[in-house]
């Protein structure tokens, strides 16, 4: 039952409020923070079923420390999709604008840090980790993401500590308020996260969890997990999701040739990256966003590491559904900076 999940996230809340009461640890050497200023940028032309899409992207990030508690960080996307007008026009579309979060922080301590206005929601991984095109390793989005994973307008409780040595707990708890403004958009929902992260095997498993406050009042489900080898340049990460909607999940591993023997010098650029991924239709689900029939994809793509910020990629997708087969093809250029506005460091 919900009421009880509710009662559990509670408890946690509350737990959580106690440690932001906790006593400060010994005083540290005061840093001047400064504003920082960051962009992401990507040229990703997509061929979807014969299709071809010029996708640009366009992500500036600001962060505005306020003294050592408070900070104000935002993320805006500019994102134009490009195609031939009437199939044989020339290229033209929209330029989506969006603001994907607006917030201001206040750091309790090491383990609270409670955020309002609008934030990235905290359901599975991708949303808030792998989402920006100069993080992800592979440019197609999953199909589950949309479920859950909108940005939300509202409060969100998080932070994380150590249980043991050998066992760290992450979590997030928040609050989102209805908003129906295009650029600003958001849905009526409560809802956690919690993560537990084993340093010593790199491993971190999680839960999340939904509840929607209108419509049809229902609640959505998901687990994640990643792992990180201390000995090889690998990782392997993977999202499961139910809904109203359907199930589905995808697993994604990836392999960097860095600091690998017998390999040339000028394949440890490289990383190596395949994702194998299935949605199954609730009956009757209708949605725009996420597949209508039950479809699996698997993918394969090359990342090229020219320098730091600065990256080619490219990838090969096969989709098969009961609608149609179709071949998905990504090729293009990923760029990233940050310039710090302004000077600080160690008093």
């Amino acid at each position: 039952m919900w009421w009880k999940r509710a009662r559990q996230l509670g408890w946690l809340v509350g737990l959580l409020l106690l440690a932001a009461l906790a006593p400060a640890q010994a005083a540290s050497p005061e840093i001047t923070p400064v504003p920082v200023l960051s962009a992401g940028m990507g040229f990703i032309p997509f061929v979807d079923g014969g299709q071809t899409t010029l996708v640009t992207i366009v992500s500036p990030v600001l962060l505005v420390p306020i003294k050592d508690k408070w900070l104000i960080e935002s993320r805006a996307a500019f994102e134009g999709d490009f195609t031939r007008q009437n199939g044989a026009g020339p290229l033209g579309g929209p330029v989506a604008k969006e603001l994907e979060y607006l917030q201001l922080d206040y750091i309790a301590n090491r383990y609270v840090t409670l955020s309002v206005g609008r934030f990235l929601t905290p359901f599975g991984i991708y949303n808030e980790r792998l989402y920006p095109v100069w993080i992800r390793d592979l440019q197609p989005d999953p199909m589950i993401l949309p479920i859950g994973t909108l940005s939300s307008n509202g409060a969100m409780l998080r932070g994380g500590f150590s249980v043991t040595p050998a066992v760290n707990l992450n979590y997030a708890a928040y609050f989102s308020v209805l908003v129906t403004n295009e650029t600003l958009a958001s849905e009526r929902w409560t809802g956690g996260r919690v993560g537990v992260f084993l340093p010593r095997q790199r491993l971190e498993l999680g839960v999340s969890l939904q509840h929607s406050l209108q419509e049809t009042h229902d609640n959505r489900v998901g687990a994640h997990f990643e792992w990180q080898p201390r000995r090889i340049p690998f990782d392997v990460r993977s999202e499961f999701v139910t809904s109203e909607d359907g199930r589905g999940y995808w697993i994604e591993p990836a392999l960097r040739l860095t600091n690998l023997s017998r390999v040339p010098v000028i394949t440890r650029h490289l990383q190596l990256v395949a994702r194998v991924q299935q949605f199954f239709v609730k009956e009757g689900a209708i949605s725009d966003e996420l597949p209508p029939v039950d479809t699996q994809q698997v993918e394969f793509g090359l990342n090229y590491y020219l320098r730091d910020g600065l990256r080619a990629t490219a990838s090969y997708g096969r989709q098969f559904s009961s609608e149609s087969d179709r071949n998905i093809w990504t090729v293009g250029l990923t760029y990233r900076f940050a310039i710090p506005l302004g000077r600080g460091g160690m008093q």
